[in-house]
């Protein structure tokens, strides 16, 4: 396996009195696309900049395979930044872009011309090495950027929100191309975005951070299916996130220990929902299902299953993209619905619920849950997410 492994432990830094990265630690394995996921201003540009170099932090430790480097310079580190501008030479081709950086350490003509080649053949480039940047496309402008800043062989690449000047389209198509030469390369990528389906899409791993913090570690499937944060559930593509007070725990059998916890979510209901972590009645929680695990429809659902929750609502909104219909459903009769204690526990104004639903089967008169239906949504207790307990309770 080809790259550095990284190790990050306990990085500080701020500007003035603002502390853009706190506590900081990251295990980045070698060979790894790994991603810095998060909002603008939360610290994923600086932590890059720390690792190219061009930052020092404040505190904390940095080391390439186990040797420290934070005392090493920029050009010496075995590390090249790809930059959201390319930072291409106007007034040089393509090959003379892409040999720049083999020229300045005065590499001979036959390595550079040998090298020039493989890495625009693998950019899929070798037509145009004679073209200058202002005659190429957004897309090709980056690819000679990914070529110049791997054919100095490093074992970390960087990559600074390199597809946001590009159309949705192009974006998409050029995520997969990074996917592909990543493959064929092997070495590290450490991808800042701060889009979360780009960093769903090509990610071994992905950091999400928040104002300066590291709020979850994990796989682009534990990351979207176990947020660990309100925020994170929030960030990582659309969620339910509501408030609610544990009102029974039952403990499951299974090969893991498992707890079937039943909550009372005010303007919602009694919701039922499988956790890994122990909670116990009376403590205060946050609770989200994902709009696409929930199923909807204008009859009720016939189960025997216990384990499936169930409400009924109102189409507030719905809006059609063609492939999917997103409802907004507002729930009604809740506390009637799912049984509210003598004492109204389950009172409160009824929440907006966002469903979305796949169109699999052609249909000529489009969707048929429209404005006003009145429905019912469903979804396993095994779909939904514990995301937060909260302090104190």
């Amino acid at each position: 396996m080809k790259g550095s492994d990284i190790t990050i432990e306990g990085i500080y830094k701020s500007f003035g009195d603002f502390d853009v990265l706190k506590n900081v630690s990251l295990d980045i394995k070698k060979g790894e696309f790994f991603s810095l996921l998060g909002p603008s201003g939360c610290g994923k540009t600086t932590l890059l900049r720390i690792i190219a170099g061009f930052e020092s932090p404040d505190e904390g430790t940095l080391q390439f395979d186990g040797v420290n480097v934070l005392p090493v310079p920029p050009n010496r580190r075995q590390v090249n930044t790809i930059f959201q501008n390319y930072a291409l030479f106007p007034h040089l081709t393509v090959f003379e872009n892409v040999a720049f950086p083999l020229r300045i350490k005065h590499a001979r003509r036959g390595e550079v011309d040998s090298k020039v080649h493989d890495y625009l053949k693998l950019v899929q480039l070798e037509g145009h090495a004679q073209r200058k940047p202002n005659q190429l496309s957004g897309g090709q402008k980056q690819r000679v950027a990914i070529a110049r800043a791997l054919i100095r062989e490093p074992h970390v690449l960087l990559l600074d929100e390199p597809l946001s000047a590009l159309d949705a389209k192009l974006r998409q198509h050029m995520l997969i191309e990074l996917d592909q030469i990543h493959d064929k390369i092997g070495i590290t990528f450490i991808y800042v975005t701060h889009d979360q389906q780009e960093a769903l899409s090509v990610s071994d791993r992905i950091a999400v951070l928040d104002q300066g913090n590291v709020l979850q570690v994990g796989t682009p499937h534990e990351i979207y299916e176990s947020p660990a944060t309100g925020f994170v559930a929030r960030f990582i593509g659309e969620t339910n996130l509501f408030d609610g007070r544990v009102v029974k725990v039952e403990k499951i059998d299974l090969p893991q220990t498992e707890y079937m916890a039943e909550l009372d979510i005010a303007g919602l209901g009694k919701v039922k929902v499988t956790t890994v972590d122990e909670v116990k009645a009376g403590q205060e929680v946050s609770f989200t299902v994902r709009p696409e695990k929930i199923v909807i429809s204008t009859e009720k659902p016939v189960t025997k299953r216990d384990d499936i929750n169930m409400l009924q609502g109102v189409v507030d909104e719905p809006i059609y993209s063609g492939f999917q219909t997103k409802y907004y459903v507002k729930a009604v009769n809740a506390a009637a619905a799912n049984g509210a204690d003598a004492n109204g526990v389950c009172a409160g104004s009824p929440l907006v619920i966002r469903v979305i639903k796949q169109h699999a089967r052609y249909s000529d008169e489009g969707p048929d849950i429209v404005w006003r239906d009145e429905v019912y949504l469903s979804w396993s207790a095994n779909d939904g997410y514990i995301v937060c307990i909260k302090e104190g309770a």
